[in-house]
């Protein structure tokens, strides 16, 4: 990657400026007001069960993707998504299901909150942060081939986000 690319507006030369975005959006997510036209009361009473189910389940595995991604990058973890000096490419534990756990343990905590709430508002929101973390992720794994040579064999066998989904 060339300097002039490499600090290309938007960027940041480790990719700082993707970072303060992301904060932004989480802090954005968190304080959205919870919308949901059309859906009466009664509808969220009924609903209470099987949306707290699946608001469960999906947080219980946004906290496993969480902890486990954490845990085994530990010694290479940043909040940058350029790549730090000693990093050794990690392909195994989650990291076997999934490329970036992290950034979908985010995605999943916002799709808990979601259906728990059943809100549009967030849902759209979600929408907004998977496109962004898409592209943040595209960066990164920009950064991780030039690091790694192997990650392009990595990433065509483990899926990005969702397994053996996306």
């Amino acid at each position: 990657m060339n300097v002039k690319e490499q600090n290309r507006p938007g960027f940041g030369s480790r990719g700082e400026y993707l970072v303060a975005i992301q904060f932004a959006l989480m802090i954005g997510f968190a304080l959205l007001p919870v919308w949901h036209p059309g859906i009466s009361p009664g509808i969220m009473d009924a609903s209470w069960a099987w949306r707290s189910a699946a608001a469960l389940a999906f947080a219980l595995l946004s906290l496993a993707f969480g902890a486990l991604g954490s845990h085994h990058i530990r010694d290479y973890l940043t909040p940058l998504p350029y790549p730090v000096d000693h990093s050794q490419l990690v392909q195994r534990g989650v990291y076997a299901i999934v490329r970036h756990p992290l950034y979908a343990s985010l995605l999943l905590a916002g799709l808990a909150w979601t259906l728990y709430n059943l809100s549009l508002s967030h849902l759209l929101a979600l929408g907004v942060c998977f496109l962004f973390f898409d592209f943040k992720a595209n960066r990164e794994e920009a950064w991780l081939t030039q690091r790694h040579p192997e990650y392009a064999d990595y990433a065509r066998r483990v899926h990005k986000f969702v397994p053996w989904v996306y």
